[in-house]
C-alpha cells in the first residue's frame, strides 16, 4: 500500500536527512525524512507562499495548518520573535520532525506541534498559513477548511497557496460562497496565494 504524506503513521523505516532552506532572507537547516510532504526541501507552492507574503509582526497567535516538518511554522517563529505558532498535522512523523527542528532552532517554547484534536476547542488565530493538502479530495478539503477557518479571530487573515491546475480559482469562488472574504494576493509559477478573511455576520 502506498503511504501518502497525509497518512497518520507512515510505513517503513524512517530515514532522516538535513535540508537547507531560506525563509525571508534567513537561511537555516531542517531535518526531514521520507514519508513526509516535501521531504527533499521546500516545495514550489510553499516557496511561492513565503516569497509572496510578508512575515507576521507584533505578537500574533498563528496556525500553520498542515505543517509537515515545520518550514513555515519555524520560519514565522524565527522572523517574528513574539509570535506563538501552532503547527498542526495528522502525520506523526512530520510532527516529531517539527518538534525536533523547533528545539534545534531554539524556538521550542513558541512552537507547538500538535495533532488536530490536541488543539483547544476555543483557540483562535490572528493568522492561518497553509499549503493545504489538495489531493485529499474536494470533500475532505472543504471539511478541513470549514473546521479551521472559523477559528480566525476578528480581523484575522488566512493565507493559502493552491495550484491553479488543482483548482485554486474554483476554491476561491467556493470560499466566497461560504461567506468568507477571499482575494488573490499573488500568482506565481502556477500557484495562487489566496487571502481569506472571516465570515461577515449576517
Amino acid at each position: 500500500m502506498t503511504t501518502h504524506y497525509f497518512s497518520e503513521t507512515p510505513t517503513g523505516p524512517e530515514h532522516r536527512k538535513q535540508v537547507e532552506v531560506e525563509v525571508w532572507g534567513r537561511p537555516f537547516t531542517l531535518t526531514t525524512a521520507n514519508g513526509v510532504f516535501a521531504g527533499d526541501g521546500l516545495d514550489r507552492g510553499t516557496e511561492v507562499l513565503l516569497r509572496e507574503s510578508a512575515p507576521p509582526t507584533g505578537n500574533p497567535t498563528v496556525l500553520d495548518l498542515g505543517c509537515g516538518y515545520g518550514p513555515v511554522a519555524l520560519g514565522i517563529a524565527l522572523a517574528c520573535p513574539d509570535a506563538r505558532v501552532d503547527a498542526v498535522d495528522v502525520n506523526e512523523r512530520a510532527l516529531a520532525l517539527c518538534r525536533d527542528n523547533a528545539v534545534a532552532l531554539g524556538v521550542r517554547k513558541r512552537v507547538r506541534a500538535l495533532r488536530p484534536e490536541q488543539v483547544e476547542p476555543g483557540r483562535t488565530y490572528d493568522e492561518i498559513w497553509s499549503n493545504p493538502p489538495i489531493r485529499i479530495g474536494k470533500e475532505a478539503l472543504h471539511a478541513l477548511l470549514l473546521t479551521w477557518l472559523p477559528r480566525l479571530a476578528p480581523g484575522g487573515t488566512a493565507r493559502l497557496v493552491v495550484s491553479k491546475n488543482l483548482g485554486a480559482d474554483t476554491l476561491q469562488r467556493w470560499l466566497v460562497e461560504q461567506g468568507y472574504g477571499c482575494t488573490r494576493a499573488a500568482s506565481s509559477k502556477g500557484f495562487r496565494v489566496l487571502v481569506v478573511t472571516p465570515r461577515v455576520a449576517a
